[in-house]
């Protein structure tokens, strides 16, 4: 049965304050609210205890969306390696205290010296993806890897990537397919047409097929038409969660519309 559930990350309030994002929460018109655990909005226990009040008091079902910046699984850097392992061990711990419903996360990306060590980028992202999982697993919170745009030297970016892993771990892990990034590649519909059982979360913005823009629906290039028939016809009934960083509350309705 259709029934997407459309929600709204809070992404676009990152140059707010903390306080000032939480205040923002029961204006959204949506239960559906994803976390940004980074930049002012890093995530501590007296940040979840005002989360859990305002899920409490404004109805709202959370999903985490796990630090990246600074952040590389695949780094070839013992030190750099570690520091991203503890914080997302650290977000995990928190995902699990909001009683998330996912976690997102971004794979590992190639370095400036990541041609002196051929091919250990991606045995270190798997790697640490795995060691992620099994955390996730003891702690009891859903995880899913986000596809990423190849141009910025993300290591997995298209179907064929996602398809190695799932090759070489088994992991039943899920894919946040965002489309903003699929369109940077073309690679929305191989994504759909390839691994359509995998997809556990999407992320929705709209671009002009250059940059990750950002943008609200409608103001890039992105045929959002196209996608509600597709999401239709696969019977999708998970999130769709809208990461534009302009015209939010627009995007919103939009998408409802089209999906609805």
């Amino acid at each position: 049965m259709f029934e997407a559930k459309v929600g709204v990350s809070m992404l676009y309030s990152l140059h707010e304050s903390f306080n000032r994002m939480v205040k923002r929460l029961g204006n959204e018109n949506t239960r559906y609210i994803e976390i940004l655990d980074d930049g002012a909005h890093e995530l501590d226990k007296s940040r979840v205890a005002l989360l859990k009040e305002a899920a409490k008091s404004c109805n709202l079902e959370y999903t985490v969306h796990a630090p990246f910046a600074d952040v590389n699984i695949a780094s070839p850097s013992p030190t750099m390696l570690n520091a991203s392992l503890k914080r997302l061990t650290k977000s995990l711990y928190y995902a699990r205290a909001l009683d998330a419903k996912l976690w997102v996360f971004h794979p590992g990306a190639r370095t400036g010296i990541s041609q002196f060590y051929p091919g250990a980028e991606w045995k270190q992202n798997t790697q640490s993806i795995q060691e992620l999982y099994a955390e996730a697993e003891q702690l009891g919170v859903n995880i899913a890897v986000e596809n990423l745009p190849a141009k910025y030297w993300f290591l997995m970016s298209r179907p064929e990537d996602f398809n190695r892993f799932y090759k070489e771990t088994g992991l039943p892990i899920g894919i946040v397919l965002d489309i903003g990034h699929s369109n940077l590649e073309n690679q929305t519909e191989p994504f759909f047409d390839k691994l359509v059982d995998k997809i556990a979360h999407i992320h929705v913005s709209d671009n002009k097929g250059v940059d990750d823009d950002h943008l609200g629906i409608g103001y890039g290039t992105i045929d959002y038409n196209s996608i509600a028939k597709t999401l239709k016809k696969i019977g999708y009934n998970r999130r769709v969660i809208i990461e534009s960083c302009d015209h939010v509350p627009e995007s919103l309705k939009k998408l409802e519309k089209l999906l609805n």
